[in-house]
């Protein structure tokens, strides 16, 4: 018994000893594995027009056999849910993903808007807007 309780010390003081890395939700990656965009376009602008702007280039770019993938930080949340008559950002949005685009959004900024989902976007990470800016041949911002 008194083996059985020095190993169990043991076991405590060593484990204790390293520092173990706790995963957070920055951590997590919704980005598809074996994508290296083409083009990575993060909009941060609340602009529907220049929201619109880069939907059409994502789209127009997908045209051309480009890979895109947008990442949606901080205003930009708001601008890619605005309703404007001139600019139909929601169809722009939806013909992207149709064709096969991705579309992520930063988990902390739609938190701090109150949201719990934005229409047509994954919910994700910093650790995804990383990965674009890491992976993308061109990366732009909005």
């Amino acid at each position: 018994m008194k083996k059985l309780l020095v190993l169990a010390g043991y076991l405590i003081i060593s484990v204790s000893a390293f520092p173990q890395k706790t995963l957070s939700c920055a951590d997590f990656s919704y980005l598809k594995k074996d994508v290296s965009p083409s083009l990575g376009i993060v909009i941060y602008s609340d602009d529907a027009e220049t929201v619109w702007n880069a939907l059409r280039l994502a789209n127009y770019s997908q045209e051309h056999q480009d890979t895109v993938v947008i990442f949606l930080l901080g205003k930009g949340i708001d601008g890619f849910q605005k309703e404007d008559p001139k600019f139909d950002i929601a169809k722009m949005g939806t013909d992207f993903v149709s064709k096969g685009g991705q579309i992520l959004a930063c988990a902390s900024c739609v938190k701090l808007r109150g949201k719990e989902d934005v229409q047509t976007c994954t919910v994700s990470s910093l650790a995804d807007l990383y990965q674009i800016v890491n992976r993308s041949k061109r990366l732009l911002t909005f």
